[in-house]
């Protein structure tokens, strides 16, 4: 794939979902590379490469906080902040908080809060049963949620070797909004091969209505970093270009 002398260079920060990390975008990397961009995929603290750090104080704020002194340490600029899945919660307070760093934001089938709301406000039918998965484990944890079923098995042996718990507080956590919605240009990347009891159509539908969107929508399920990656850097490079 050549790179068209007009697409300039973006810094692409990830705000990977639950259960994963950093490393689940290792396909992504050499396609950023090959379109001219870079890619910072750092893991919240708790999960991947840091689940040594796992604890039961570990919340919303905690993964807010970890994005943000990835972008004060990296002297990052000009950004382009990327939420997948969980990552639009943590995306939302970090573009919130960092508003004069981040350029664009893009949502991956990704939660869109508004002030005051938590994952579960969100997703109310996942309350209830997963308070009671972590009940029954250790306590504060919740064991991961199956990959999409499309996902080649080759994938799922990798995926599955390395997902682990998520931290309950995450999902509890109220997002606090210090500016009010975020301001920069914002796009929805709706994945439409949708499980049953879809959670994403709910931002779908307001992100392809509401001013101030840019909507898309991608041929594939929940996980295109693993999946369809090629489809899903073409997507990303018509946003950023």
């Amino acid at each position: 794939m050549e790179t068209p002398m007009t697409e300039r260079a973006k810094t692409f920060l990830l705000c990977h979902g639950a259960w994963s990390g950093g490393w689940a975008w290792t396909k992504m990397h050499p396609l950023m590379a090959q379109a001219g961009h870079r890619l910072i995929a750092p893991t919240y603290t708790g999960l991947g490469e840091r689940s040594h750090l796992a604890n039961p104080a570990i919340d919303l704020e905690t993964h807010i906080q970890d994005i943000l002194n990835v972008i004060t340490f990296e002297d990052l600029g000009d950004i382009v902040l990327l939420g997948h899945s969980y990552g639009g919660m943590v995306a939302t307070g970090v573009a919130d908080r960092a508003r004069e760093r981040v350029k664009q934001l893009i949502y991956l089938d990704a939660f869109v809060p508004r002030d005051g709301q938590s994952l579960f406000d969100l997703n109310e039918a996942g309350r209830e049963p997963m308070r009671k998965a972590a009940a029954a484990g250790d306590g504060y944890r919740i064991p991961p949620n199956p990959p999409p079923p499309d996902t080649p098995q080759a994938d799922l042996d990798w995926l599955n070797a390395r997902r682990v718990n998520m931290p309950l507080k995450c999902f509890e956590t109220k997002l606090k909004l210090q500016h009010g919605e975020p301001a920069m240009p914002r796009s929805y990347i709706y994945c439409k091969r949708i499980p049953p009891g879809d959670v994403f159509g709910q931002f779908a539908r307001r992100t392809n209505s509401e001013e101030g969107w840019r909507y898309f929508e991608l041929d594939a399920s929940h996980a295109p970093n693993v999946t369809l990656p090629e489809a899903l850097m073409g997507v990303l490079r018509e946003i950023v270009a």
